[in-house]
C-alpha cells in the first residue's frame, strides 16, 4: 500500500497549491513517503522538494484511506496524510517538474478544479479544529463514488 503525506500552507489568507499538468487540478505539495520515513518527515521533505521553502509550525489534520474501484474490485488503494503549516520561510518556485505553484485565497478552495475529495480534505485542514480521519472511495477516473469522515479535537 502507498504511503503519501502532503502539506498545505497558508499565509496571510492565502494558500500555496500545486497545479498538475496532466487534469489542470490542484493539489497540496506532497508526495510518496521513503521506507523509514515518519509521516512528519516525509511531509516536510515532499513539501521542501516541490515549493523550495520551508513551512512554519506543520502539524497532522488528516488521515485519509484512498480507494481506487473498477465496479465493485478495488485496484489500488493508498493512505494519505495532510499537514497544514502557518505559512513558508523563503520564496516558492513558480514551477517545477510536477507543475506550476501558486498563491490562492482561501476561499478559492471551493472553487478551484481538484478531487472532491481533496476539496474536502483542504477545506477541513485549513478552517477547522483537530484532526479528520476518512475514506475516499473513487473510480479509476477519479470520480468520487462515497466519502465518510470521523473528526478529533
Amino acid at each position: 500500500m502507498q504511503r503519501i503525506a502532503n502539506l498545505l500552507a497558508i499565509q496571510d489568507g492565502k494558500v500555496l497549491l500545486l497545479r498538475k499538468p496532466r487534469r489542470g487540478w490542484y493539489v497540496a505539495p506532497g508526495g510518496k513517503m521513503e521506507s523509514g520515513e515518519s509521516i512528519y518527515e516525509a511531509a516536510v521533505r515532499e513539501f521542501k522538494e516541490e515549493t523550495n521553502v520551508s513551512p512554519i509550525n506543520p502539524r497532522l489534520k488528516g488521515v485519509y484511506t484512498v480507494v481506487i474501484k473498477e465496479g465493485e474490485n478495488v485496484v489500488d488503494e493508498w493512505m494519505l496524510y495532510t499537514f497544514v503549516a502557518d505559512g513558508v520561510e523563503g520564496k516558492p518556485y513558480k514551477e517545477n517538474r510536477e507543475g506550476t505553484l501558486d498563491w490562492h485565497p482561501l476561499d478559492e478552495l471551493h472553487i478551484l478544479p481538484m478531487a472532491e475529495g481533496d476539496r474536502d480534505n483542504l477545506l477541513f485542514a485549513s478552517s477547522k479544529e483537530g484532526i479528520q480521519y476518512g475514506t475516499f472511495i473513487y473510480t479509476k477516473e477519479f470520480e468520487l463514488l462515497d466519502q465518510q469522515f470521523q473528526t478529533s479535537e
